[in-house]
């Protein structure tokens, strides 16, 4: 029980600096200063009313200052935020596995709702996710895979891990930016940004090879099925939207992370 609270608080307040990475990072603001502030007023929001969710439901989603509307997107972040870290600590035995998977939906979240709304995937999110994932791989291992037509057995759990954690980083991503090329070639149109590939790395680094082509795979189903029909409500030409093959990508690598054997 003890360890349910504990992720959940944890989970609200990396949600609410989430939200700050969420708007700023796209406009190329610092995450640091200057503290919280209205986006409609710009007047600086006071620590009572910048406490996770609560402040949300005090304040009746307007702004103290202006009486702008709070979007939903600040609570629907953080309480995501929180019900994942809830998942990872209850999912994963070892604390190290769970504080890995914890920065792993942390990571994901703020991709997924950045490219929702921005068509943006940072690189303090995805390049800085596949470095974290690759440091996180010996303490918690994964799952070897392609990583054993390289090494011996006689590496032991977290080399091998780090092993696979490196060829995912590197080869996930290569695999969809060669595809993106054909793509491009064939249709002569950009199909997938470079932002796209850098997130196939963060998932290689995290999943390892075999969880990221997964991830990917899940993803590129999401996309095909759940685009073309939002497309097609919004009566919208399929070869001028812009999808958030991003965000999709994200769903794929939270569904491997957390229901797939692949991924530890």
């Amino acid at each position: 029980m003890l360890e349910v609270i504990a992720a959940s608080v944890a989970g609200l307040l990396v949600g609410s600096f989430l939200n700050v990475c969420i708007y700023r990072l796209p406009r190329d603001l610092s995450v640091v200063q200057p503290r919280s502030f209205c986006p409609c007023c710009g007047a600086a929001i006071a620590w009572r009313d910048n406490i996770p969710l609560l402040s949300f439901l005090l304040l009746g989603g307007r702004c103290r200052a202006c009486g702008a509307r709070i979007p939903w997107r600040y609570p629907a972040v953080e309480l995501a935020t929180a019900a994942l870290f809830v998942a990872a600590a209850l999912a994963f035995a070892p604390f190290l596995e769970a504080i890995k998977f914890m920065i792993f939906s942390a990571l994901t979240v703020g991709l997924i709702v950045t490219d929702l709304e921005s068509r943006i995937l940072p690189d303090e999110f995805t390049l800085g996710g596949a470095v974290l994932g690759v440091a996180l791989a010996p303490l918690a291992p994964m799952q070897a895979f392609l990583i054993l037509l390289f090494a011996p057995l006689q590496w032991g759990a977290r080399w091998l891990s780090l092993g696979e954690a490196v060829l995912g980083a590197l080869i996930a991503p290569g695999l969809l930016f060669a595809m993106a090329a054909l793509y491009e070639k064939v249709r002569k149109r950009e199909g997938m940004g470079l932002g796209d590939v850098k997130m196939a790395a963060m998932l290689g680094a995290f999943l390892g090879l075999q969880g990221a082509l997964l991830a990917l795979l899940i993803g590129s189903l999401l996309g095909s099925v759940v685009g073309l029909l939002y497309i097609k409500a919004r009566h919208k030409k399929v070869s001028e939207y812009e999808l958030p093959f991003g965000s999709f990508l994200g769903a794929g690598g939270l569904a491997v992370a957390f229901f797939s054997p692949a991924s530890v």
